[in-house]
């Protein structure tokens, strides 16, 4: 059976400037997996690539049997591919509930009232601003709405990047908490993290990026007790 996500020998990077160097990545169906690295390994690059927002160099994307090598980014959505972006990106001058509208512009629109009920389900403190404008939101706040309109689109798999970024460690507790029990509902998730403890305490697989490129790859019990690890990513 082939794997959800496969991303084979994927490179890219900016004007002269390769970022991804061959990297080779699998998420299956109702799989949590983690892609951790420092800042500058490639992470967001690898999300943009995949998703299509910048173009690859060389290497295949396919997706649920599909070739999304070079694809537009409104077919990888339309594809059930979902980012939630580092940075929330959420609209500052628009309600919750508008935000929230936009997530299912490209799909899953005649759906929206009844997922609307059960993004409200999993986050009720947006139920109770709907008219609040996103950008006077918390952090904790405007991060529940990015994967709230992310959650819209009826993803079939879900890349979260860098969820925790900028949230007190309470909120972070609560953050990891919501994906666990996302992967628990079946919700196959690609979660980049710098966080590694934690993400590993709820990945089924991680991968560790290194320069552009996969160092490592395995369980997480395996990595958190790898030596290795700790010399790649913690430079120990």
């Amino acid at each position: 059976m082939s794997a959800l996500l496969e991303i084979n020998g994927l490179r890219g990077g900016y004007g002269r400037v390769e970022v991804l160097r061959g990297v080779d990545l699998q998420v299956n169906a109702a799989e949590m997996v983690a892609l951790l690295g420092s800042n500058g390994a490639g992470k967001s690059t690898l999300n943009k690539v995949v998703c299509g927002l910048v173009p690859a160099w060389g290497g295949s994307v396919r997706f649920d049997g599909h070739d999304l090598s070079g694809a537009h980014y409104r077919a990888v959505v339309q594809a059930g591919l979902i980012q939630v972006p580092e940075g929330r990106k959420v609209f500052p001058n628009l309600s919750v509930l508008e935000n929230l509208e936009l997530g299912s512009f490209t799909r899953a629109r005649e759906r929206r009232t009844s997922n609307l009920e059960k993004v409200f389900g999993i986050f009720p403190r947006l139920k109770e601003r709907l008219a609040q404008n996103a950008g006077t939101m918390s952090g904790g706040e405007q991060q529940m709405l990015a994967i709230g309109r992310g959650l819209m689109a009826e993803p079939v798999l879900l890349i979260l990047d860098e969820p925790s970024l900028g949230l007190s460690p309470l909120l972070v507790e609560e953050m990891f908490a919501l994906i666990r029990r996302l992967r628990d509902e079946g919700l196959a998730v690609l979660l980049v993290e710098q966080n590694v403890g934690q993400s590993l305490e709820i990945a089924d697989r991680a991968y560790v990026l290194e320069n552009g490129s996969v160092r490592f790859s395995g369980l997480p019990q395996e990595l958190l007790g790898s030596d290795a690890l700790r010399r790649a990513y913690l430079g120990l």
